[in-house]
């Protein structure tokens, strides 16, 4: 496609002067766009309404209209994840390790950025800020291609921040959204080799499958979110409430939400009735296997493709389970590779549980909530990775670089 062919280019001569621009640049740059997307602000909401209205016309469900809504105080929230991009250390030139070698040869590893990184995402506006910003961090050139849900909400916000970006020092180039947002340049990106270095989807089961399906552009798969809480036998209940209600209904709509609720059979009966009436007057649909219903009759049966299933809404699934062993064995078969937290007073069953789910995060005693790049000190992040190679979890600013080897000699032949 003409449009992407041109971006392309852009992106990959800006990425060239993005790899040896200096810190103070890029920092001023990120500033820079942050005081505009505040300055910005009303601007941008106007824009982001047309999508809401949009939106809801064509019947776009409500977790995801929530991903979508962009207000003052969001808006603040994705210009001080910039700002925090901006005070955290410059990966680009660390040195990973150094070793002489007996000939003499010195030989450093170090860090450089990928080149010219793709972003396929959906209705999600804040990832074109933070997207941005870490490239620009991690001297990466990057092409992004939003949902048309967030049509208007993603050109706003890229032209505010090439303006001030591009106007701090950037080279134009640096930052580039594609105006295609037909299938066809989705997947004219995923193929854009020539010119991407790597792509990135960020969003639900469908796209994420896609881009592994048909990229011939290496990928790095930022998966869904299907997250268990477990319930040990020895948990603290009213902590356990607590985790359970943050978990679920603080942002339902997220990757980093309770999906599922698992619970030790000693405890059951004590603690299920009171956690579903919260749940349930929360507004949480429950489905629950048939030792929950029995202790619950308003769930509905959970079939076996609600295990597998990220809701991203007000509703759960819910099992009892006979021991820590059967829980672990009940998430590693259905999730995705997420989150995965357990409640619980036993040393032995916190270590057991940390040392045998197979997930990019695992708490002990702490809401799944927490997984997400600005928690962990990223700023912000591209994605939640949950591959294993390369990148495994949050991917901040290191997990968008590559390594390179320095050898440096004093005349050495071999």
């Amino acid at each position: 496609m003409r449009e992407l062919n041109e971006k392309g280019k852009l992106a990959k001569a800006a990425a060239r002067k993005l790899a040896v621009l200096s810190t103070s640049v890029k920092d001023k740059a990120l500033l820079s766009m942050a005081d505009a997307l505040e300055n910005s602000a009303e601007y941008i909401i106007g824009e982001n309404k047309k999508d809401i209205e949009a939106g809801r016309e064509s019947g776009l469900r409500e977790g995801l209209i929530d991903r979508l809504m962009l207000n003052a105080d969001r808006i603040s929230g994705i210009a001080e994840g910039l700002r925090q991009i901006a005070a955290l250390p410059d990966p680009i030139g660390e040195a990973v390790s150094r070793v002489k070698r007996p000939n003499g040869l010195k030989i450093t590893k170090v860090r450089v950025p990928l080149g010219v990184i793709g972003i396929i995402y959906e209705a999600r506006p804040n990832v074109t800020a933070d997207a941005a910003g870490l490239c620009v961090k991690s001297g990466n050139a990057v092409i992004l291609r939003g949902g048309k849900e967030a049509f208007s909400s993603n050109m706003a916000i890229v032209k505010v921040m090439q303006e001030a970006g591009y106007a701090a020092g950037l080279p134009e180039g640096s930052i580039n959204l594609v105006e295609n947002t037909t299938r066809e340049s989705s997947t004219a990106l995923m193929r854009l080799n020539e010119y991407l270095d790597v792509i990135i989807p960020r969003g639900g089961a469908g796209l994420i499958k896609a881009v592994v399906e048909n990229a011939t552009v290496p990928a790095i798969e930022t998966g869904t979110g299907n997250c268990h809480v477990y319930v040990d036998e020895s948990a603290d209940l009213d902590m356990a409430k607590n985790i359970v209600i943050n978990a679920k209904t603080q942002r339902p709509s997220v990757c980093n939400a309770e999906e599922k609720l698992l619970v030790h059979e000693k405890i059951a009966a004590e603690f299920l009735p009171s956690m579903l009436k919260e749940l349930s007057e929360r507004g949480v649909e429950i489905v629950g296997d048939e030792r929950c219903r029995a202790l619950w009759s308003e769930a509905e049966a959970a079939t076996e493709d609600d295990w597998y299933t990220e809701y991203l809404e007000l509703k759960i699934g819910v099992k009892v389970v006979g021991s820590v062993d059967e829980a672990i064995a009940h998430i590693n078969k259905y999730n995705s590779g997420h989150s995965e937290a357990i409640v619980t007073s036993s040393y032995q069953n916190a270590q057991k549980f940390l040392d045998e789910v197979d997930a990019a995060a695992v708490y002990v005693n702490a809401s799944t909530r927490f997984t997400d790049g600005f928690e962990f000190g990223f700023g912000a992040e591209i994605g939640i990775s949950t591959q294993k190679t390369h990148a495994r979890g949050p991917m901040g600013l290191r997990e968008l670089t590559s390594t390179k080897y320095i050898i440096e000699g004093s005349g050495q032949i071999r």
